[in-house]
């Protein structure tokens, strides 16, 4: 059930219908549940026995977890929440890629073997929800969060929809105390159905929608025409490929976010942001502020920080650096491009850090707080991320190769550029209008929320023009959520 769909739409409006009827919040809460089960039912069918699974693992070794008192008794049932969790996602996840690297090392030293490929349906949402479950057991074993004692309010936790599908990544501070309001405040009601959250809500909704459907979908004819056989393609085609992708996964993930944030905050709910004007980032460790928020902080709380962190010594930190970004890439898909787009990252992170720290006065120096100076900071960053955005695309390493070294090393010829300039030149002029409405965003901080705040007549406008805009340029065959084929 792809939020782009109208049976999603028809899904969230009776569902919204359904939590008005009800007017007991213990039954909203019941009812949002079954809501959330039967949405990842339809999209992954009988898989939802695997979300059942993580959440009755982790709710009953959380509270035994809680209530044990030897440290080491305490270790061994976080073990075993993360050998479930982690276990759990291995297997569905890499089971093949780790089949495909047996196979291949066989046939390199003459072995005998040739293990048939599993072919497992990859569970939607299985990367972010495994991810939650686990910084609850981590929280709890750090004292940090006191277990839910209600299986129903930690299931709705895990399980809701909104979120399910693309993320944030909710961690269970964020989230249950939100639930537990909502229980306890006799004033209320019903979820909250406030015109500001509802307006709120709708326009980043109405946001998502546009990015995802406007921009992303229409810069993929693009983009794929490009890295489908990059071979003999000019260095000025892979560079303006690489700058189309970035473009697209993100107009297509924070799209998602933005309608995963707008329908949950429907419904009474705050999601944290993902994103946060990514493409203006002045470094790389900035980049990952801005970038997946909820995946980067994950990684520097229950990774990079027990791992030891900068409290080690440099070479400790640049080799946790590489360690968390490596692994980040994998966490997006069982493939080497992933894993090569988490080392460019990671040797991002660590050579940044190393002349940061061997150059001080050069780091700190007030050119860089000039606008001059900011400008040159973003253009060398994004000149890197976008390096890297090529190894997440192009799957075929040689393939990977050939457009790496095209985007390093220029060859200065522009025929085949212009030629693909003119073929796509509706993508190229929406690439335009993507850049600079992401312009307007970094120049006008809460721009959404100025929006919402429209009156209602200025509002209504808006709405309207947007989605008169999306139907204009809308084919009718949605692109994949990008995050859906890893």
């Amino acid at each position: 059930m792809l939020f782009t769909t109208l049976d999603f739409l028809i899904f969230f409006v009776l569902i919204i219908v359904l939590l008005f009827i009800i007017k007991n919040r213990k039954f909203q809460h019941i009812f949002l549940l079954i809501a959330s089960y039967f949405f990842f039912y339809y999209t992954s069918n009988y898989l939802v026995i695997l979300l059942i699974y993580s959440t009755l693992m982790d709710f009953f070794i959380g509270k035994q977890i809680w209530k044990t008192q030897k440290i080491r008794d305490k270790k061994i049932l976080l073990v075993l929440s993360l050998v479930g969790n982690l276990g759990l996602l291995g297997f569905f996840k890499y089971a093949d890629f780790a089949i495909l690297q047996f196979n291949y090392l066989g046939e390199q030293f003459n072995l005998a073997n040739d293990i048939p490929f599993l072919n497992l349906a990859l569970p939607i949402g299985i990367s972010f929800y495994t991810f939650q479950t686990i910084s609850y057991t981590v929280d709890i074993y750090r004292g940090k969060l006191k277990p839910s004692e209600s299986l129903k309010e930690f299931a709705l936790f895990v399980a809701f929809f909104p979120q399910l599908v693309a993320g944030p990544i909710v961690r269970a501070s964020e989230f249950l105390p939100q639930l537990r309001e909502k229980l306890q405040n006799k004033k209320i009601k019903q979820i909250i159905f406030q015109n500001s959250n509802l307006k709120v809500g709708i326009t980043l909704m109405i946001i998502g929608f546009f990015k995802k459907m406007f921009f992303a979908d229409n810069i993929a004819p693009l983009v794929n025409d490009i890295f489908s056989n990059p071979y003999g393609l000019e260095s000025f085609t892979i560079i303006l490929g690489a700058i189309a992708f970035g473009l697209q996964i993100y107009g297509d993930f924070s799209g998602y976010t933005d309608i995963a944030i707008g329908a949950a905050l429907i419904l009474g709910f705050k999601l944290p942001v993902n994103f946060n004007k990514p493409y203006f980032a002045t470094s790389p460790s900035d980049f990952w502020k801005r970038w997946h928020i909820s995946l980067s902080s994950w990684l520097r709380d229950y990774l990079y920080i027990p791992l030891g962190g900068n409290k080690k010594g440099t070479k400790f930190t640049y080799a946790n650096l590489m360690i968390v970004m490596v692994l980040g890439g994998l966490w997006h898909g069982a493939s080497w491009n992933f894993i090569i787009w988490g080392v460019l990252h990671g040797s991002y992170l660590a050579v940044h850090k190393i002349l940061v720290n061997k150059f001080p006065r050069l780091a700190n120096n007030l050119f860089f707080k000039t606008k001059s100076g900011k400008i040159i900071s973003i253009f060398v960053t994004q000149y890197f991320v976008f390096l890297a955005w090529i190894a997440f695309r192009v799957k075929d390493t040689d393939a990977m190769m050939y457009s790496l070294t095209k985007y390093i090393i220029w060859d200065f010829e522009y025929v085949q550029t212009l030629e693909i300039i003119i073929t796509h030149k509706i993508s190229i002029g929406i690439m335009i209008l993507f850049i600079i409405s992401h312009y307007i965003i970094f120049k006008r901080d809460n721009l959404k929320t100025k929006i919402s705040n429209l009156p209602l007549p200025f509002w209504m406008i808006f709405l309207f023009s947007v989605s008169l805009s999306i139907l204009l340029l809308y084919d009718g065959n949605p692109e994949d959520f990008i995050y859906f084929k890893f």
